[in-house]
């Protein structure tokens, strides 16, 4: 069969060059528009279930919401894993799905159990996350202002730039946290509600309903009609104010009777800075499968647009954290190993083949066998990103291989003929080199070809990581035997047919000069066969010894242009707190030279998937190439932050820190879980492990998770002296609630002798 395609391939020696040439537009025009990211979609399906608690601690948070949400989900089928968060307020529960299974099914099947979930009362019922991905946080944008407010900073960005963001094809979700978020607030004086003899339960009915509209259908006039509306919704705080709680003796009783009505900052659970200011910071995260530089682009071109819109003093910085970034550095580094190892391969192959038709034949071999590897990539929906292009620059050199041996058979054939007094025919002398060499060039690829094929094997996390790298290689390799049975020869025939061209070109000097080492060298070793096996056997031996000492990493270390520094603080601590910390470590930071920048985020922004308490802060640092190194930089941020008393620190990179989170649900790059029913037993005992790894070399950042108690205010109900005025639990949980979500933390029941009576601190 392989010699029919190989005489095939003469005898249509146009058509072949032609489709050859088509390819090479045709894969040129698809390698161009592919999506390009910096890893294969390593995620595994996973629907992330969000649930608001209000009110809740993090202990009634995970047994009464998060439990019962985990306990219906682990029976969905093909779920591997499922974990949760609870902190204050909030539960998030991961659902992971086999690799597999397609993310709109696995949605389907997460809304289908979430309907057998039992929620306390009052608790709203579960959302589901967008879908994204780990590696989907592509940027974070800084938006600040000299003089315009903070609060209208921050309202300006929910209700103008997030919306704007949002209709950005590729976007998933943005999440804001910083700056103040506006609200229309009523404060109520406990001793005048209780003059009034109201309750704050009555000022809360008559404030919702106090804003409100309403439909009365329609007016009918002859000839025409008129939809009837009641407006009742109120634009002021003066609206509030003037909203009337009850009529006595024919005197309406006013909210602003009992309350101070007011435009304020709500209660906060995060905050943001750039640079040590405070500052809105935004998390763009973008779908599956999107092109993170064409996404990126037109997220700033979405900004540009938006930006003449904005009061003049607003400030947008969309280079607080680009994904793109690194993309783009780890592309063009790829991109250029292709191109000087494209050129190191053709100064080899003139050196060696002497003539720059044979060089220009064998050369052809690679750009089409690198299109035809993107093209393989294309139809497998794998998009260019470090592995793939790995792939392809780990084959470039093995590309021309085919190729070169069958050009140098047919050049030699082609020399040997033309000093016949009757040379055969060239299609003929083509073909039979061709064929000559067919079987070598085949099983070589073969072989290179089963080397590879393992990574196959490999599952979970390493096989989505390996598979592309492999299958790029294989596919360009694959590529560049078909193109050397059928590219090969036809262009033989054109560049390689005048017999004249022939006769004037033999080896060329350095061949020449080689082959004369060559076969001194060759004798020599055939006469010592036992020495040469013997050292072999030797150096082999010394290479499987040297085998287990080598470190196992599951990716070399990344220079991502940035760092991902995580503060602890005990918990406990107050978000202001928090904050001051937060701008001495960025003050801190800022000693490196070659820091540029740093962008905080403090606690948990609205719609985050991650319950990050108030005690805690993340911080990406942009850096500038320098003279020193990534591990000096990262040392002297270690030496620099060990300096600030009472925090704990992690030092990573962006990247990294997300593939160690994605690996084993932690930022660590190694963690151990212990499980068991008693919390002091494990907190000791993981003291204990943290101890005897501290003594470990190589060991940074090393800390344990803080499993301690949160600092609460307990309100303590007494059933007898409830009994006797008549007062339920869910009386004193909803007065208790409504009074300390405002401002007024000593709000009475119905007088101050009852509240004295029932509860106790």
């Amino acid at each position: 069969m392989l010699d029919r395609i190989i005489s095939w391939s003469i005898e249509n020696r146009l058509l072949v060059v032609v489709a050859a040439i088509v390819l090479l537009v045709y894969g040129g025009i698809v390698a161009l528009r592919a999506p390009v990211d910096v890893f294969p979609d390593l995620t595994a399906p996973t629907v992330t279930i969000l649930t608001e608690a209000h009110g809740m601690a993090p202990e009634e948070v995970e047994a009464l919401v998060s439990l019962p949400i985990e306990s219906v989900m682990n029976g969905t089928a093909n779920v591997f894993r499922v974990r949760s968060n609870s902190a204050a307020g909030i539960s998030i529960v991961f659902v992971e799905f086999e690799l597999d299974t397609d993310i709109y099914r696995a949605r389907q099947l997460v809304t289908e159990k979430l309907g057998q979930v039992r929620l306390p009362t009052g608790v709203p019922a579960p959302v589901l996350g967008p879908i994204s991905s780990t590696m989907g946080e592509i940027m974070l944008i800084s938006i600040s202002a000299a003089e315009t407010s903070a609060m209208e900073v921050r309202s300006l960005t929910d209700w103008v730039i997030r919306p704007r963001l949002l209709g950005v094809t590729g976007v998933s979700q943005v999440m804001m946290v910083g700056g103040e978020v506006k609200q229309y607030q009523v404060l109520v004086d406990p001793a005048r509600l209780a003059d009034h003899r109201l309750t704050l339960e009555e000022v809360s009915r008559a404030t919702a309903a106090a804003n409100a509209n309403s439909s009365g259908g329609f007016l009918i006039r002859p000839n025409e009609e008129y939809l009837i509306r009641g407006r009742g919704r109120v634009n002021t705080a003066d609206d509030i104010a003037n909203s009337v709680i009850t009529v006595r003796n024919g005197i309406p009783i006013l909210i602003k009777h009992v309350a101070d009505v007011r435009i304020g900052a709500g209660f906060k659970r995060g905050d943001g800075s750039f640079n040590g200011k405070p500052t809105v910071v935004a998390t763009i995260w973008k779908q599956p499968n999107a092109n993170t530089l064409e996404l990126t682009s037109s997220i700033e071109s979405a900004l540009a647009e938006l930006k003449p819109t904005l009061p003049a003093d607003i400030t947008i910085v969309t280079a607080a954290f680009r994904q793109s970034n690194f993309i783009e550095t780890a592309i063009g580094n790829l991109q250029g190993a292709l191109l000087q190892g494209g050129i190191l391969v053709a100064i080899v192959l003139f050196l060696f083949l002497g003539n720059f038709r044979t060089t220009f034949i064998s050369l052809t071999a690679i750009p089409l066998s690198l299109i035809s590897g993107v093209l393989v990539m294309n139809y497998f929906g794998l998009g260019m990103n470090t592995m793939t292009l790995g792939g392809l620059a780990i084959a470039i050199g093995e590309l021309v291989d085919d190729a070169i041996i069958d050009v140098e058979n047919v050049y030699r054939r082609l020399r040997l003929n033309a000093r016949f007094a009757t040379p055969e025919p060239l299609g003929k002398v083509i073909f039979r080199a061709s064929s000559e060499i067919r079987n070598s060039i085949v099983f070589a690829t073969l072989i290179i070809v089963l080397v590879f094929l393992p990574l196959f094997s490999l599952g979970g996390f390493e096989g989505r990581m390996f598979a592309p790298l492999a299958l790029a290689y294989i596919a360009s390799i694959a590529a560049s035997l078909i193109v050397a049975l059928t590219v090969t020869p036809a262009l033989c025939y054109y560049l390689l047919g005048r017999s004249k061209f022939i006769r004037e070109h033999g080896d060329s000097r350095l061949v020449t000069l080689l082959k004369h080492y060559y076969g001194r060298i060759l004798v020599w070793t055939l006469r010592r066969p036992y020495e040469i096996i013997g050292a072999s056997v030797l150096l082999l031996a010394a290479a499987i010894a040297v085998g287990p000492l080598m470190g196992r990493e599951f990716l070399p270390p990344f220079n991502e242009g940035a760092l991902n520094i995580n503060v602890t603080l005990p918990p406990g601590t107050s978000l202001d707190e928090s904050n001051r910390i937060g701008m001495t470590v960025e003050e801190v930071l800022h000693r490196t030279p070659e820091v540029a920048s740093t962008t905080r985020r403090t606690g948990r922004a609205e719609l985050d998937e991650h319950a990050a308490g108030v005690n805690q802060s993340e911080i990406e640092v942009v850096t500038l190439a320098g003279e020193r190194s990534r591990d000096e930089v990262m040392e002297e941020v270690r030496t620099n932050l060990a300096q600030i008393p009472g925090i704990i620190t992690e030092v990573g990179q962006p990247m990294s820190h997300r593939i160690d989170h994605l690996l084993s649900g932690t930022r660590a790059q190694i963690a151990i879980k212990l499980f068991g029913p008693d919390l002091v037993t494990l907190r000791n005992q993981g003291e204990e492990i943290r101890k005897a790894m501290a003594t470990v070399p190589g060991i940074v950042d090393l800390l344990v998770e803080p499993q301690v108690g949160v600092p609460q205010l307990q309100i303590n109900m007494n059933r007898a002296a409830a009994a006797a005025v008549g007062l339920r639990a869910a009386d004193l949980a909803q007065t208790v609630d409504t009074a300390f979500n405002g401002e007024a933390v000593s709000q009475v029941l119905e007088d101050q002798r009852t509240y004295d009576i029932v509860v106790r601190f």
